[in-house]
């Protein structure tokens, strides 16, 4: 039977779906078709590759490099004619960050954003519109790390600059 939320989404991509499922790796290992390398990334972080997952997998990383939340990723996905819950959104966002697809990197005005760009590197902030731009690790020197209090390890270390425009209040 076929899940009436997808009823609605883009037939080239549940042929590339479809397509996907029959792909053969190239001789380096990586897929041809993004698609198949979105199932191949989910498979790798196991994760079973559902019709959501891959749709919102092939919304999120088909433009590249980016930052966005939750909800820009469900209206993409409504754009999309694809009509998921926002808590499936959001289950599969964690679920990408929890496997190391995503990186989860702020909470923005009480939403969190997303980057899609996974490997370690800084994030300017702007405080007028929430929007998130790289840094890359080079830009900034990192002196000591404290030594975590007893009973925690650190996992990470994220520099994010938060800016204001030159001129805005308070």
């Amino acid at each position: 039977m076929e899940n009436r939320s997808l009823q609605a989404v883009p037939q080239e991509l549940l042929r590339g779906l479809e397509a996907s499922r029959q792909s053969t790796a190239s001789s380096t290992g990586q897929a041809a078709c993004p698609i198949a390398r979105i199932r191949q990334s989910l498979n790798s972080a196991n994760l079973r590759p559902t019709r959501q997952r891959m749709l919102l997998g092939w919304l999120l990383f088909a433009k590249g490099h980016r930052h966005l939340s939750a909800e820009e990723l469900f209206e993409e996905a409504r754009a999309a004619r694809a009509f998921l819950s926002l808590a499936t959104v959001y289950n599969t966002l964690n679920q990408f960050s929890e496997a190391g697809l995503l990186r989860k990197v702020t909470n923005v005005g009480g939403r969190a954003v997303f980057d899609t760009n996974p490997n370690f590197h800084h994030h300017f902030l702007c405080q007028h519109d929430g929007s998130v731009i790289d840094i890359p690790p080079s830009a900034i020197g990192l002196g000591a790390i404290p030594e975590p209090p007893p009973g925690y390890r650190i996992v990470d270390v994220e520099v994010v600059v938060r800016l204001r425009k030159k001129g805005q209040s308070l």
